[in-house]
């Protein structure tokens, strides 16, 4: 069934149905913006995720259209002799394919490009008030390790 998705690196024409997958839920609701022309927030974000060689906006395609999105990141540091990490975030699956295996496509494909660029650890952060994405998780493998902590500062 998921033979027919590609995952590709996010350009300018997938922005908008990126912004739409964050904001399909009740968290993303409340935080994003749908507009069109999209808000110039997300444009210069896009410009910046896509200028750092450290970050990859990662688009699932089914044709032209996009059916999941996810954020990962390279992080260098010097704990752990040196280890690279790699993130996962903003992932989201279009509501109509959720339960259907797209997920785990995004996140087998994410968690390569990690071994690829040397990562020794991957890690990712979810909202607790999403059990769903959590049992998500713990099925690949994560482990909830570490407490995550935000400092909201808008």
């Amino acid at each position: 069934m998921m033979d027919d998705i590609a995952i590709e690196r996010a350009s300018l024409k997938d922005l908008s149905g990126i912004v739409t997958l964050l904001a399909d839920d009740e968290l993303g609701q409340s935080r994003e913006t749908m507009s069109e022309p999209l808000a110039p927030a997300y444009l210069s974000a896009f410009d910046a995720i896509t200028a750092d060689p450290n970050q990859f906006l990662g688009v699932a395609l089914r044709g032209k259209d996009v059916v999941g999105c996810f954020q990962l990141s390279f992080i260098p540091g010097i704990s752990r002799l040196g280890l690279w990490r790699g993130q996962i975030e903003s992932v989201r699956v279009v509501s109509e394919l959720r339960g259907s295996g797209l997920g785990t496509v995004m996140f087998k494909w994410a968690i390569e490009r990690c071994r690829e660029r040397g990562c020794g650890l991957v890690q990712l952060t979810t909202d607790k008030s999403r059990p769903a994405a959590l049992e998500f998780y713990k099925g690949h493998g994560f482990v909830a390790s570490h407490e995550g902590m935000k400092l909201s500062l808008l």
